[in-house]
């Protein structure tokens, strides 16, 4: 199978329309870090208003770009399956109780095998 070229990227790995990360901007994992550490000084309960709002702040931005970023990460998967020709594009979690994530007819937990 012929390889198939994907649309022209920067050096930072995005493709066009995507976000592309500010000079300086923290990585994922980076961001997420932060995040977590805001919402347990947040949980403690002992800062003081203007800090704790100054934090709810910094969280809200953290968070609304953080879920951008996952946008992005599940946009290039989509477009990387479709690519691949013919594989469906599915959630990357099934919700609980999904048919397509039961065993198939005939398996081990199938109780009419």
């Amino acid at each position: 199978m012929a390889d198939r070229a994907l649309p022209p990227s920067d050096p930072r790995g995005t493709l066009p329309g995507e976000h592309r990360p500010e000079p300086g901007e923290p990585t994922f994992e980076v961001a997420l870090g932060r995040l977590e550490a805001i919402v347990g000084r947040l949980e403690e309960g002992d800062m003081a208003l203007e800090d704790a709002l100054a934090g709810f702040e910094e969280g809200v931005r953290l968070s609304r770009r953080l879920a951008e970023r996952l946008g992005d990460a599940e946009r290039r998967i989509e477009r990387l399956v479709r690519e691949g020709g013919g594989l469906a594009v599915r959630p990357l979690e099934a919700p609980p109780g999904d048919p397509d994530q039961a065993p198939p007819p005939g398996g081990p937990e199938d109780p009419e095998a």
